[in-house]
């Protein structure tokens, strides 16, 4: 009783009001409720705005089943020497899977692969004999 009696003393001789102070209170908890959902929604639109900028360096690739591609070897990049490629095959795509990786067939197993750890093999013609065109002098 005595407790009570100091606390409501200290209210009266501040000039405090209980009321004022308690709905200042739940204004002040919700204006820092509307401080972190403005917070949460720019960090969601940066986070969203990174996502984008980040997927535009990927290089989108369709593979075909029976295609022969190139696979990225990741080992080499460390220790890969001067003149040795870190791009491995060909192989032949056996399976290709709906959000992005294949599975290729090398000489002796099959494994998977990331679909940016893989390129399209292109046959160079330019090697083989070139066709001679024998013209006539008229």
């Amino acid at each position: 009783m005595e407790l009570e009696h100091k606390a409501n003393w200290a209210v009266k001789t501040l000039n405090f009001d209980l009321k004022v102070a308690s709905s200042k209170r739940l204004i002040d908890i919700n204006e820092l409720d509307e401080i972190r959902l403005d917070t949460y929604k720019s960090a969601l639109l940066y986070k969203e705005k990174t996502k984008r900028w980040h997927d535009q360096s990927f290089i989108r690739r369709e593979f075909k089943v029976g295609e022969l591609v190139l696979v990225y070897n990741s080992r080499l990049k460390f220790f890969a020497g001067k003149l040795k490629s870190t791009w491995s095959g060909p192989f032949k795509v056996i399976r290709v899977f709906p959000h992005g990786p294949i599975e290729v067939k090398g000489p002796t197993n099959t494994f998977k692969v990331s679909g940016p750890h893989a390129k399209q093999y292109h046959v160079n013609r330019s090697l083989e004999a070139p066709e001679v065109l024998y013209i006539e002098p008229s």
